[in-house]
């Protein structure tokens, strides 16, 4: 019972550590005005990268280790998979087919839960991860992890009231990082 005991505690503290640390990291880093501008800058892209912070469909924008390239976007769908396995729409899905690229030099995972849509009155609606697994074949927008050099093409599925229409998207390359705008108007 006490070595059971003593193993639990043990497990507990080093999951404890292992969270922390990351917490930790993010905090330290964007404490000071000057660090959180050298995050806003690499979140944008490289130093001296003159691209804009928002894109349009078509063209790549940076976040972070990711390039994001919005292929498509259509809404006004109700039903999402098959007849027997599926989600339906409480408003109106809105299916975003986007490339990710890792253009960092460690492996990043992906999660399209990360993403945000916005109307043009600012509404912010967030992802249906849910939806998204029957969207895509093999999961390419949930939790999918990417190494260097290597990028994917997904679905991003939201689900907002009929009457609305998508002006932007905001991309990140994890929950914590500043984003990049494409606009789908």
């Amino acid at each position: 019972m006490r070595k059971a005991t003593t193993l639990a505690l043990l497990a507990t503290g080093l999951v404890a550590l292992g969270c922390g640390a990351g917490s930790t990291d993010d905090t330290t880093s964007s404490s000071s005005k000057a660090d959180s501008t050298s995050s806003e800058a690499d979140a944008g892209g490289a130093k001296g990268d003159d691209k804009p912070k928002t894109a349009k469909i078509g063209q790549p924008a940076r976040d972070g280790k990711f390039e994001f390239t919005v292929k498509s976007s259509k809404c006004g769908v109700a039903k999402i998979g098959t007849d027997l396995l599926g989600a339906k729409a409480q408003g109106q899905f809105c299916l975003v087919t986007v490339n990710v690229k890792n253009i960092g030099k460690e492996s990043q995972m992906f999660d399209g839960s990360s993403q945000k849509a916005y109307a043009a009155n600012g509404t912010e609606y967030s992802a249906d991860g849910g939806a998204a697994i029957y969207a895509n074949k093999n999961a390419e927008t949930f939790l999918n992890d990417i190494n260097p050099g290597n990028q994917v093409t997904g679905v991003v599925v939201f689900d907002i009231p009929k009457n609305v229409k998508l002006a932007k998207l905001e991309l990140h390359d994890s929950p914590f990082s500043g984003g990049v705008t494409v606009s789908l108007a």
